[in-house]
């Protein structure tokens, strides 16, 4: 079989992986391949006929299919190779990729630098270990959006929604919107999982009862859910038996978090953060083989589409600075730990002696704070303190520090 041989392999063609190659092409770089395993580029934009996006990268408050097209768009207008319809089934730690699709049949190719650009996916049912039979009308938020987004089904007449994620925070409205009646939001968490915005826009504004401290308890029906039974949770999370109660409905929709896909990077070898869930880089987005890079909801899931983009045109920049031979290899480094309050910060390491002057560190909050500072230190020394009004768990919070200042390990952490 032969090996064709590219500067650099981008996987996955949503938000993340388009971003990531342009700019490389704006660098430079002459050869860049998308593999992309569903038959157009776009990702999951392609169903979010919502707006809210744009607003940071673009100053517009763009639909998330107007944030795809300027994306897609912007790839039309290059001569970067786009592969749709493609699955990567390996790469190798020498980044050579395995790719199938029916064009082609199996092909090898290699790549100077490699880009995971893989997104994530939704937690299903299974996970959840709800009790109950498996009949229809159970699904996750995301399916659900594409289902009435770009096939026009309406899944269900009275919805039950489990958690309070932003897909499914949104579909509810889009549900009242279109007819069906949004019989409950039940949240596991004391708040919401999702940003403050779309539980004033989609849950109060249309008034969707929503019930905090709550979970799903049992599924009821046989062909078609019937119903599920609701609980109020005490300590660690536990159902308490007295407060479960029987809600009538004929689809539960699910809204419980998403899982970054990693599996080709597993199977390269590549360290994962316990975290996030995604592949530990350095602040060049760089993993631990040279030449390997990652980002967008691949590398940690985030509250904004801009942001996936901003932090994957960086992660190409480097991709393309690395292929040019100016991103030195064998870096020494400083990990970055999690203090109070601060769960998947990224990066998780941080190189000692690189160019750039400042090193952005972001993370969400383990919990709501009010009033509080996020505080830097390197070893036990402060090197910056930030004030922040609110802090969520929806919401990605994010910290500037010197470069000159990182001597040793960095830890960040929520203090008064």
């Amino acid at each position: 079989m032969n090996t064709q041989n590219v500067d650099i392999a981008v996987i996955g063609g949503g938000c993340a992986g388009m971003s990531a190659a342009l700019a490389a092409k704006e660098q430079g770089v002459r050869d860049i391949v998308i593999f992309e395993r569903s038959p157009y580029l776009g990702g999951v934009l392609r169903q979010c006929i919502h707006n809210g996006f744009g607003i940071h990268r673009y100053g517009e408050d763009l639909t998330g299919t107007q944030y795809a097209r300027r994306l897609t768009d912007g790839i039309a207008n290059t001569d970067i190779g786009v592969e749709t319809d493609t699955i990567v089934l390996d790469v190798s730690k020498d980044k050579t990729l395995t790719v199938m699709n029916r064009r082609n049949g199996l092909t090898n190719y290699h790549a100077d630098a490699l880009i995971f650009a893989t997104g994530c996916r939704e937690r299903s049912r299974g996970a959840l270990l709800i009790p109950g039979s498996r009949p229809a009308g159970i699904l996750c938020a995301g399916t659900a959006q594409r289902y009435m987004n770009l096939e026009g089904y309406l899944v269900g007449q009275k919805i039950v929604i489990l958690g309070s994620g932003d897909i499914g925070l949104i579909m509810a409205r889009q549900f009242v919107l279109e007819g069906a009646d949004v019989i409950a939001v039940a949240e596991v968490m004391p708040y919401s999982g999702g940003l403050m915005r779309n539980i004033v826009q989609c849950i109060e504004d249309f008034d969707i009862p929503i019930y905090y401290r709550t979970t799903a308890t049992r599924i009821v029906g046989e062909k078609r859910v019937e119903g599920v039974y609701l609980a109020e949770v005490g300590r660690e999370r536990k159902p308490v038996p007295s407060t479960e109660r029987f809600v009538a409905c004929d689809t539960l929709v699910l809204s419980v978090g998403l899982i970054p896909e990693n599996e080709l990077g597993y199977d390269m070898g590549l360290a994962v953060s316990p975290s996030t869930g995604g592949l530990i880089v350095d602040d060049s987005f760089q993993t631990e083989i040279d030449g390997v890079f990652a980002c967008g909801n691949g590398l940690h899931v985030h509250d904004l589409v801009d942001f996936v983009s901003m932090e994957s045109e960086t992660a190409g920049e480097n991709a393309a600075l690395y292929v040019s031979g100016g991103l030195r290899p064998g870096h020494d480094h400083v990990t970055v730990r999690e203090g109070f309050g601060v769960r998947g910060a990224v990066p998780q390491k941080i190189r000692l002696g690189a160019c750039d002057d400042t090193v952005k560190l972001q993370f969400r909050p383990t919990d709501r704070f009010y009033d509080k500072y996020i505080a830097v230190y390197s070893g036990e020394r402060l090197i910056q303190r930030k004030k922040c009004r609110v802090m969520t768990p929806g919401e990605m919070c994010g910290i500037e520090i010197n470069r000159a200042d990182v001597k040793d390990t960095i830890t960040v952490q929520v203090v008064e």
